[in-house]
């Protein structure tokens, strides 16, 4: 059979082994080893591995309890309302944006703790893939590769092969799928949903476009963290992007805010699950014009997503920061929980080192990431 897919998909089982012995022969993939095991030999790591028949086997023995670990060393709980959904079903999670790893990896963890039968896809971009051993190991763990920095001819054609697998995934393979609303994280936390994703996902399939969306069973999804572990790190980028239009992200940042993200203090953490918008679709015209589609799914989604933020002390204390107001105190926080954020923002900001460090500037975009959440809020519950 030709495999069209071979360069993008997750690997099979039967693919599993080999790929385990070229992970094992890779120097980093040692070093990280060393650092998450260090009391472990990799004799014994990989014989355990080895174990693992399947992607999801190797997610129910090294995922979660990986992920139990750094919620146990960096979180005060999490939990996912699934309520509006039926997790024997399969969808495709599209959420908003806030960690390059944990994001999909909560999702994943929470479908098992709820009592689904299996995991969720992955699609994550190759920028991320720096070393080989990297792109193996997404790929044993459920992850599609997404092509970035080509020319538009190559874009094209990636994009519809993308497209096609993942319908692929969630029609034949009875997968669930992740992917986020937008390219990259929203670093303000303003969370709107590009179309472009959505037509993406239309290139796939069969059918009217109304057909080829409601074929993918889309499902959005809120992430709430009460803490970004990166959110220095956003708001340095932020003031290196104003400070040198030709900036541009090196492999080596994406590293650093891989490992801040996952081993940073992230608070308590929320994923909440609106209903599948499959009859959302079938109720826009079918006369539509492609570009009002695209554009109407993508506002629902959006709204679906600022709709259930789980909104935390800190959100209504940055808003009212922002403002110079004492609004929602004595209400929404409390004097000592306004001082406690404010003594966290600023060991955040003393945690970046730049030239021309703007605190002001800096204080000032992180605000705006933990108060951008209560004003879209607020924004949808007053045009609703």
């Amino acid at each position: 059979m030709n495999d069209i897919f071979s360069e993008i998909r997750p690997f099979r089982p039967e693919e599993l082994q080999d790929v385990y012995t070229q992970l094992f022969a890779e120097q980093g993939f040692h070093h990280v080893l060393d650092f998450l095991y260090p009391n472990i030999g990799h004799a014994d790591i990989e014989k355990r591995m080895r174990q693992c028949a399947t992607s999801l086997e190797f997610q129910r023995n090294f995922c979660v309890e990986f992920l139990d670990s750094v919620l146990a060393r960096s979180g005060k709980g999490i939990e996912m309302d699934s309520s509006s959904i039926d997790l024997s079903k399969r969808y495709t999670f599209m959420s908003n944006h806030r960690d390059i790893v944990l994001d999909s990896a909560f999702l994943s963890y929470l479908l098992l703790k709820n009592g689904c039968d299996t995991t969720t896809e992955i699609g994550i971009g190759d920028n991320l893939l720096i070393y080989p051993w990297i792109k193996l190991l997404v790929r044993v763990n459920k992850s599609f590769i997404v092509r970035r920095g080509l020319s538009l001819r190559e874009t094209l054609m990636s994009s519809k092969l993308m497209s096609e697998y993942m319908h692929h995934a969630i029609v034949e393979k009875n997968e669930n799928l992740w992917i986020a609303q937008r390219e990259g994280r929203s670093k303000d936390s303003s969370d709107l949903t590009q179309a472009s994703v959505l037509k993406m996902m239309a290139m796939g399939g069969s059918g009217s476009l109304k057909e080829r969306l409601t074929e993918m069973h889309i499902c959005p999804l809120t992430i709430s963290y009460e803490y970004d572990p990166c959110d220095w790190l956003k708001a340095r980028e932020y003031q290196q992007r104003r400070d040198d239009a030709s900036y541009h992200k090196q492999p080596v940042d994406d590293l650093l805010n891989m490992q801040t993200g996952i081993f940073g203090y992230k608070g308590h953490i929320h994923y909440h699950c609106a209903p599948c918008i499959d009859d959302f679709i079938g109720s826009l015209p079918d006369d539509m014009q492609k570009q009002e589609f695209f554009e109407r799914v993508a506002e629902f989604i959006t709204h679906e997503i600022h709709s259930h933020y789980y909104l935390y002390p800190c959100n209504y204390i940055a808003d009212d920061m922002l403002n110079s107001s004492k609004q929602h105190m004595g209400v929404n926080y409390t004097e000592e929980e306004a001082n406690q954020f404010n003594d966290y923002l600023s060991r955040q900001i003393e945690r970046i080192e730049l030239r021309n460090k703007d605190v002001a500037f800096l204080r000032e975009r992180m605000l705006t990431m933990y108060a951008n959440p209560l004003r879209n809020s607020r924004l949808t519950t007053q045009n609703s």
